[in-house]
């Protein structure tokens, strides 16, 4: 029996798939903040570099809590991450079971 954070098999199968989709999106975001910040003109390159950094190392421990090492054991802590973040449309989310999309809501919520 699947526990309330432990995701079912079938979640688990979309999950793989949807995490890279999801994965694009949020990289896709980060390149384009990425992109305003260097292109500003009102700060010096050096400043500007600086805030990348800043920016880069920010979003590099966010995107490890929502993609690396994705397990089954994990999946649903990954999942509800993503969602808290927006990376996944309506209908992607409708791909899941009614247990994870309850589960999602009631976290989603905290």
């Amino acid at each position: 029996m699947d526990g309330p954070l432990r995701i079912p098999e079938s979640d688990w199968k979309v999950f793989r798939e949807l995490r890279e989709i999801a994965l694009q999106r949020f990289c896709q975001r980060v390149l384009a903040e990425v992109q305003q910040i260097a292109s500003g003109t009102s700060k010096t390159a050096h400043e500007r570099y600086l805030a990348v950094y800043r920016l880069i190392e920010k979003r590099d421990h966010e995107v490890a809590e929502a993609f690396n090492d994705p397990r089954r054991g994990t999946a649903m802590m990954q999942l509800l991450v993503i969602h808290r973040r927006g990376l996944l449309e309506p209908s992607e989310l409708s791909r899941f079971s009614d247990s994870t999309r309850r589960t999602l809501a009631k976290w989603s919520t905290d």
